[in-house]
């Protein structure tokens, strides 16, 4: 399902337009996007909570030439899937 079908989705479950859908979706994305920024979890109780986990900097290889090189420390964005969700997909 791509952003297209769900902006359809949400328009005939909520009996709006395709406009107010897809800046509803777009609204509630920039909403975790931001609160992630800012290192908060964003919990949607039965669906998951959208968190920060952090990645180690670590020594690498690269895969044209073999040698070694750095990789950073990264902040990079996990999701915990909720038990009503994980119910769904079983």
């Amino acid at each position: 399902m791509n952003k297209l079908e769900i902006i359809d989705h949400i328009a005939r479950s909520a009996d709006i337009s395709k406009a107010a859908a897809g800046r509803s979706l777009d609204a509630a994305v920039t909403a975790i996007k931001t609160a992630m920024k800012k290192g908060s979890m964003v919990t949607l109780v039965g669906f998951g909570t959208f968190y920060v986990g952090r990645r180690a900097a670590r020594t690498g290889r690269n895969p044209q030439t073999g040698m070694e090189i750095n990789i950073k420390a990264a902040r990079v964005p996990k999701f915990r899937p909720g038990k009503a969700l994980k119910d769904a997909v079983n």
